[in-house]
C-alpha cells in the first residue's frame, strides 16, 4: 500500500511539473534542443515537439565522446517524430583542457560547444538554445553547468523541477523507448582527472563497453587508468553474477587485453555514476 502512496505522488507530481514545461516551453517559442539521445534530452525534444512543432531544431555534436549506437538512435528518434536534426562536427581535441584532462574538464570542452551551438542556431534564426539537464543532476559534480549559466543555455527540465524518475516515468506514459534506458555520459568520464585523453583511448573504451552490452551487462561504465594498463568494471550489483558464469569472465578478460590492458578488475561497490568524481 506504501509503495502504491509513493507511485501515485510520483505520478501526480510529475504531471503537474508537465504542464508547467509546456507553459515554459511555449514562452519560448523557437528554441535548438542540445540533444545526445539520452532519456533526458530526449524527453525535453519530444515535449518540445509536441508544444513548439515546427519551432524547434534538434542539434547533435558528432565527436570522440558520442558513440556510433547513441547516434543512430538519435537519428532515429528525430525521423520518426519529423524532427529537423542538424549534426554539428565537434573536434573536441581542439580544446586543450579536454585532452589535459583537469577536473574542470567539462566546463572548458561545453563552454566551446556551446558557443558553436548558439552560432549554428542563429543561422536557423534562432536565438535560444535549451539542454536536458534535470533536478537530480544538481547532486552530483558538474563543472559544466557553469558553462551553461555563462552561455546562457536554458534548462527547462531543472526550472520545472523534473527528476529523473519522474522523467523516466513521463517518457514511459509517451511511449518513448528510452524510458528505461540507461544512464550514459560523454566517453571522457572514464578516464580519471589528469590523465590524458587520447582518441585511441575513447576508442578502446567506447569497444569495451560495446563488447560488455554484448554479453548482456545493461548498466556498467569501463573506467581505464593507461599509466598503470587497468580496468575498473563497475557493474549493477545484481549483474556481477553474471560475470563469472557460462565463461563470461574468461572471454571478458581476454577482450581487454586484446585491447592493450594487463590487468581487470572488478569494482565490488558496483556501478555508480560519476565514481571517478570520488577521487
Amino acid at each position: 500500500m506504501e509503495n502504491k502512496k509513493l507511485v501515485s505522488v510520483l505520478e501526480k507530481n510529475a504531471e503537474e511539473k508537465y504542464e508547467k514545461l509546456k507553459s515554459y516551453l511555449l514562452s519560448l517559442e523557437k528554441i535548438a534542443v542540445a540533444f545526445s539521445g539520452g532519456v533526458d534530452s530526449t524527453f525535453l525534444l519530444k515535449a518540445a515537439k509536441e508544444v513548439l512543432g515546427e519551432n524547434v531544431v534538434a542539434f547533435i555534436a558528432i565527436s570522440d565522446v558520442l558513440t556510433k549506437e547513441e547516434e543512430f538512435e538519435a537519428e532515429q528518434f528525430c525521423k520518426k517524430e519529423k524532427i529537423n536534426l542538424v549534426k554539428i562536427p565537434f573536434n573536441v581535441f581542439s580544446v586543450k583542457e579536454f585532452v589535459q584532462n583537469p577536473k574542470e574538464r567539462c566546463y572548458y570542452c561545453k563552454t566551446e560547444l556551446m558557443k558553436q551551438m548558439k552560432q549554428t542556431a542563429l543561422k536557423y534564426g534562432i536565438s535560444l538554445v535549451v539542454e536536458g539537464t534535470n533536478l537530480d543532476d544538481e547532486r552530483d559534480y558538474r563543472p559544466g553547468r557553469k558553462a551553461l549559466e555563462e552561455e546562457k543555455i536554458l534548462s527547462p527540465l531543472r526550472v520545472c523541477q523534473l527528476t529523473k524518475d519522474e522523467i523516466r516515468y513521463l517518457s514511459r506514459k509517451f511511449g518513448l523507448a528510452t524510458w528505461n534506458k540507461p544512464s550514459f555520459a560523454c566517453l571522457a568520464s572514464r578516464i580519471p582527472y589528469g590523465e590524458t585523453i587520447t582518441k585511441e583511448l575513447l576508442c578502446k573504451v567506447e569497444k569495451a563497453e560495446r563488447f560488455l552490452r554484448e554479453k548482456g551487462f545493461s548498466q556498467m561504465r569501463v573506467r581505464v587508468y593507461p599509466s598503470n594498463r587497468l580496468v575498473r568494471l563497475e557493474l549493477l550489483p545484481e549483474e556481477q553474477d553474471r560475470l563469472f558464469s557460462n565463461g563470461i569472465q574468461t572471454e571478458v578478460t581476454d577482450y581487454m587485453k586484446e585491447l592493450g590492458f594487463s590487468y581487470i578488475t572488478l569494482d565490488l561497490e558496483g556501478y555508480r555514476s560519476g565514481s571517478m568524481n570520488n577521487n
